[in-house]
This record gives C-alpha cells, structure tokens and sequence, in this order.
C-alpha cells in the first residue's frame, strides 16, 4: 500500500499512480514489464552517502547504471552505495521501492538521460507501485538537481 506521505504528494500534483502486488516491481526490469514500458522509463532511485553524512538519491534510467565518479563530481567527496538498511533508515523506503518524492535531509539528483522519455515511473514507496510522471514534473515535484550521473550499462 502506497503510504499516506506519498499518496498526498500525487493527489496534490494531480499524478496517476498504480498498485501491483507486493514484490512485483522490486527491479526496473519487472517493473518495466508490469507497465509495459521501455525499462529506460523506469526511475529507479539509489542512496549514496558520504563520509561526510550527506545523502544523495539518484534517480536515473532503469537501463542506465549511477557513475560513481561523475556523482563525486557533484558531492565533492566519494560517494558509497547505501546498503538496505541505510536506505530504510534514510528515505523510510525499501530497496525497490523507494519514492523519490517528500524526502526530506536527501539531496535529489535527476539523471539527464531520463529526458529521452515523455513518461517515467518511479516507484511510489512499495516493490509493488509505480507513478506515471515526466522528467520536468519529477525535477519540479521532487526539488531535484538535473544532472549527468549515469553511464550505459555497458560502460564502467
């Protein structure tokens, strides 16, 4: 079930969102067949932290992968990969399922790439939703920084 937070964060933009069961969309790649969609359109969102304390979600093409360097270029200091546990502390969302809307503490970062596309979906705060938004809706509603942090998978 999609949490009361974000549930009020689309209604109040006005955002189409849709509930599979639970552990269904847990990957951009099942995700991306639920919706039948293109996996780059499923915003799949990743916790970096610093040594510092600073978060960072990035939020980037499901057939892209985060570049680390290109992240540190923004952060100013080397970015870690949260595990689970550390994203759930820090977005209050699971690993699969976190929502890159009403964060709060957790600088947000678009990847450019994901302008390719009229509609993507990140997910909505459970492996089991998604929200149909477009990439000037998702950097407006979310706060976020547009930037070039991804690399094609292929790419190291």
């Amino acid at each position: 079930m999609i949490p009361e937070k974000v549930l009020a964060i689309l209604k109040a933009n006005d955002l189409k969102f849709y509930e599979f069961p639970e552990g269904t969309t847990p990957t951009a790649t099942t995700a991306a067949q639920m919706l039948k969609v293109k996996v780059g359109q499923i915003a799949k969102s990743i916790l970096f932290t610093c040594k510092s304390g600073r978060a960072y979600l990035v939020v980037c093409p499901g057939d892209r992968k985060v570049s680390p360097s290109k992240l540190k270029i923004i952060a100013g200091e080397k970015p870690r990969l949260a595990d689970g546990n550390l994203t759930l502390r820090v977005t209050g969302f699971s690993p699969g399922g976190v929502c890159p809307f009403g964060l709060s503490g957790v600088k947000i970062i678009v990847d450019q790439s994901l302008q390719q596309y009229d509609t993507v979906f990140p997910a909505a705060g459970t492996s089991g939703s998604a929200v149909e938004t477009n990439f000037e809706e998702l950097v407006r509603i979310t706060g976020a920084e547009a930037a070039d942090v991804s690399n094609p998978m292929s790419q190291s």
